[in-house]
């Protein structure tokens, strides 16, 4: 049984209030020798493309995991998961929130940088450094690896930005 399409479904009304979080976090002030000469008052933090993935759990979940992040690991179809695509490089960003009870915003969330994502992983493997994780089941067949953000190492840090529940 193929859940993506209402899966999908359920998590794309969330991108508007998505998009403009992370918004928040792209743009910064610009210098003033850009606004004299340039016109310019808003700039990107970073000049090249940024792939952001997005997550949101369904209500219930915050309270009861709220350091806790999932990336699908494993599908019945064998195809590529989202985990094997950023651990293989894919992604700059995760934005993963957690839904509010009426399922009509976010009630919490977290934007990661896969890149510290990585580096965190790669220093488990060279080094012993002890991130927590584990993996979880679904009903539905698929798996998820999931990873505590307070077990990450602070340099580069993991979390970008969160929201005030969040922390």
């Amino acid at each position: 049984m193929n859940c993506y399409p209402s899966n999908r479904a359920w998590s794309d009304r969330f991108l508007p209030e998505i998009k403009r979080t992370i918004g928040a976090h792209l743009l910064e002030r610009a210098p003033d020798p850009e606004d004299w000469h340039n016109a310019t008052d808003l700039m990107m933090l970073d000049a090249k493309d940024l792939h952001i993935a997005a997550r949101v759990r369904r209500p219930g979940y915050a309270n009861r995991f709220p350091y806790d992040f999932t990336i699908r690991s494993r599908i019945p179809s064998g195809a590529e998961t989202e985990l094997s695509k950023i651990v293989n490089g894919k992604g700059d960003w995760l934005f993963y929130g957690h839904s509010n009870e009426t399922q009509t915003g976010l009630f919490s969330w977290w934007l990661l940088d896969l890149r510290a994502f990585r580096a965190g992983l790669i220093r488990q493997v060279q080094n012993g450094f002890p991130i927590r994780s584990s993996d979880r089941a679904n009903p539905d067949g698929t798996w998820f690896k999931w990873f505590d953000i307070r077990s990450f190492p602070k340099h580069p840090p993991l979390v970008v930005a969160g929201s005030p529940l969040a922390h």
